[in-house]
């Protein structure tokens, strides 16, 4: 019904096309929808837990999963510097690539980007609205950031904020640099798994923090048995490794004392459950939530018509 629509050029080429060729492109496209199909529901899935999510202030928060707006802020302490630009932030993620070439199957010369080192944050920094802070653990979030760089240079090390010289998406050079950061007084928004740690909130287990401590110590066992082994044979006995149960509970007992006795704070931090998104940004809800619409909306397009043009490969084989 649409072969009139199809230039005869494009139907020729295709059966002129080895076996080996046809199918790689018909398995090609048959990936680009797969990925588009689950870019689909990946991005709507977000959308709707945003928006289904309602949003909670950091002081009357419940344990659990929460929406939280507020501003990026550093702790006290050293502040977050990306490693690249040198810039204090929130958060960073950098890569440096290093251009090379290559021959294909054909002796056509070609290049391509190799990632030689790449690091994303993982320090912690606060989150404080006009009732009070909470601590953001970003490890595991899915950022969208202030700031997007790339440039390029000719240094495969560095020392941070010096290799600003050739910037642009199109400048040249042996290295690419790519650098995103969040930095202090961002708008953030943030959801994700909130809970409040230290003082009575941390309620302690004591028997599963002492099997974690012995296995820990197991994995050392010079420093076991130089601590623990007093006949010096060699093997822990059973008397022995009650004497280290013992002082393993010492240690546990000491550290809940001094968590309990501290003060609570409030920490954001990814769920346990992976069907909960983990989700940081500088973008308000709204403006979020119509991008990820936006992309579902894409990986739609991009799926109906990698599947449309697989289709008409598979017929042109069949009907030719």
């Amino acid at each position: 019904m649409f072969d009139a629509l199809i230039p005869r050029a494009w139907t020729e080429f295709v059966l002129q096309l080895d076996p080996g060729e046809y199918w790689l492109a018909v398995g090609f496209l048959v990936l680009v929808a797969l990925g588009a199909f689950w870019a689909i529901f990946h991005f709507f899935y977000r959308a709707r837990f945003i928006e289904d999510t309602p949003t909670s202030r950091v002081r009357s928060a419940a344990q659990g999963y929460v929406e939280l707006n507020g501003v990026g802020r550093l702790m006290t302490g050293p502040p977050i510097i990306s490693p690249l630009s040198g810039v204090a932030c929130t958060w960073y993620s950098y890569k440096v690539e290093e251009k090379s070439e290559y021959y294909d199957g054909r002796g056509n010369r070609r290049t391509r980007w190799q990632t030689i080192r790449s690091e994303t944050s993982d320090d912690l920094f606060l989150l404080a609205d006009d009732t009070g802070v909470c601590v953001v653990d970003p490890d595991g979030a899915e950022v969208t950031p202030t700031v997007k760089e790339r440039w390029y240079g000719d240094m495969p090390m560095w020392t941070p904020g010096v290799l600003r010289g050739r910037t642009g998406w199109f400048s040249s050079g042996r290295y690419r640099y790519s650098e995103r950061r969040m930095h202090p007084g961002d708008d953030l928004y943030a959801i994700g798994e909130f809970c409040t740690v230290g003082g009575a909130q941390d309620l302690p287990n004591t028997e599963e923090e002492m099997r974690q401590l012995l296995a820990q110590w197991k994995r050392d066992q010079v420093t076991l048995h130089a601590r623990f082994d007093s006949n010096n044979d060699g093997v822990i006995s059973i008397d022995e490794w009650e004497k280290a149960r013992q002082a393993a509970r010492r240690e546990v007992l000491k550290a809940q004392r001094e968590r309990v006795s501290g003060s609570a704070f409030n920490v954001l931090r990814k769920p346990k459950d992976d069907h909960f998104p983990y989700l940081l940004s500088v973008l308000p809800q709204d403006e979020l939530v119509r991008r990820y619409r936006w992309f579902a909306g894409g990986g739609l397009a991009l799926f109906l018509l990698a599947g449309a043009i697989c289709s008409w490969l598979l017929a042109v084989r069949v009907t030719h």
